[in-house]
């Protein structure tokens, strides 16, 4: 591949923009005029165009006018096999997943269903803009096999593993313990690190775990602690009560994947929404993480994540955010901000005092607020450095893979045009706070129609018709 240019609008994220309150700003960049170089799927450059295009003359440039791009959106919590379960009728977790899930996810036993799904699978991802994603697929290696064969077609990175679950379900996608550990051990062999593909060691959750396939999965994080570990924590009242029922020498969730070995980097713990402050500081010093679902935590009715909480600095756990498809109805990560701005307001009314003045707790209160810094920092770089994959995707820096978004500000509902017109003129964004505006305005009023192009390893996979 020839090296190539790419000349627009950038913004993105050297840090962390909860570190800089009331100076969001200075975690971000922007280059209104910018040219960002590649070099076989690799950032080589970065900067405003002024600067860079001497030192690159001769360079093919595409130039990519009237758009804001920025880094692929990074997806930490979604399921494969679920996207045919999208708007399933409402009930909450257990139920739902007896009701729709279950039923659907044993038919990616069958290797032509599964194959089919993947393909729409990753077509819808790049419509959303979403370039990186961690995966649950099912407790059939066969549809683990598919997933990442089509992610490996498309040059996608990816992280998933085959699902176990040896309880409460069906008995015909349940995985005996010892099968589980082979069938593991031979699909980490064959696709962890070949090409974008990063391997997840995944017990669905505590509630469908026996102590022996927590055990295997011990067994398999000791043996490959390079891998990953993905799994659910504290998403509904009654799956925490069925958990500490099941594991009666745990206290609590987090106690249960603790007692096996399995929090700590490279760890995640999907929806986390009723964990205990106790809970959320051992998760900070162990170096695990969560996923905030936003989306799916309200149609399930699982409960407002404690965002103030998770990003308080004496105990922070890092953080990316998920769509939970099908929980999720979008598998728009811009529809997830949607929802978790809703979220966090709602904590910032509980802990402002105006209900409990006892409950008061400001700064907390004010941690809820997802403004554009918080909210595109979330599913940028803050979701690649909370699946530990910052070095190799989540900003413009050089050496980081060349996945990108193109976003269209006037995309979407019709009134959308006439709203953006307050923050920006014809000629597009050319300040920082210009930008921060308009991209408030695509998180709250935009969708999927804002996703113009999407970009994997300096290749255009995706674009809008």
């Amino acid at each position: 591949m020839t090296t190539i240019g790419i000349r627009g609008a950038f913004f993105d994220f050297i840090d962390d923009p909860w570190k800089h309150i009331g100076a969001e700003h200075e975690a971000a960049r922007f280059h209104a005029d910018g040219l960002l170089v590649i070099d076989d799927g690799k950032i080589v450059d970065f900067g405003l165009y002024d600067h860079l295009s001497e030192r690159h003359r001769g360079l093919e440039i595409t130039t990519i006018r009237d758009r804001l791009i920025l880094p692929g959106f990074i997806d930490g919590h979604i399921h494969f096999p679920q996207t045919r379960v999208l708007g399933a009728f409402g009930q909450q977790l257990l139920p739902w997943l007896q009701v729709w899930v279950f039923p659907e996810e044993l038919k990616y036993r069958d290797r032509d269903y599964a194959r089919e799904a993947a393909g729409r699978f990753f077509d819808a991802l790049l419509a959303a803009g979403t370039t990186t994603c961690q995966t649950f697929t099912t407790s059939s290696p066969v549809s683990t096999e598919e997933l990442f064969e089509e992610s490996e077609r498309r040059n996608m990175r990816i992280i998933a593993g085959l699902t176990g679950i040896d309880r409460k379900a069906p008995a015909e996608m349940l995985n005996a313990p010892e099968g589980f550990y082979n069938e593991s051990k031979r699909l980490i062999e064959r696709y962890h690190r070949s090409g974008r593909s990063l391997y997840a060691i995944t017990p669905r959750f505590a509630y469908g775990a026996s102590s022996e396939l927590l055990a295997a999965c011990e067994r398999l994080k000791r043996e490959h602690p390079d891998c990953w570990v993905n799994t659910h924590i504290s998403e509904n009242p009654s799956e925490i009560r069925g958990v500490l029922a099941d594991h009666g020498d745990c206290t609590d969730y987090l106690g249960v994947y603790e007692k096996y070995g399995l929090v700590g980097p490279k760890f995640s713990g999907g929806h986390g929404v009723w964990l205990s402050d106790d809970e959320f500081r051992r998760l900070s010093k162990s170096g695990g993480a969560l996923t905030f679902c936003p989306c799916s935590n309200l149609f399930l009715g699982s409960g407002l994540f404690r965002l103030g909480r998770a990003t308080d600095p004496q105990a922070r756990v890092r953080l990316s955010w998920g769509t939970d498809i099908g929980g999720g109805n979008r598998f728009s990560l811009l529809h997830a901000l949607e929802e978790g701005y809703k979220v966090g307001m709602c904590n910032n009314t509980l802990l402002d005092g105006s209900i409990d003045p006892t409950r008061q707790d400001l700064a907390e209160a004010e941690r809820n607020k997802v403004s554009p810094y918080r909210g595109f920092w979330s599913i940028t770089l803050g979701g690649a450095q909370g699946l530990y994959i910052d070095d190799l995707v989540g900003n413009f820096q050089p050496g980081k893979e060349a996945d990108f978004v193109v976003l269209d500000w006037n995309g979407g509902q019709a009134a959308q045009a006439w709203h953006q017109s307050l923050v920006v003129e014809k000629e597009g964004p050319q300040t920082m706070e210009q930008v921060a505006n308009l991209l408030f305005g695509i998180m709250m009023v935009g969708d999927d129609r804002a996703v113009d192009e999407t970009w994997i390893m300096g290749k255009r996979l995706y674009k809008k018709g």
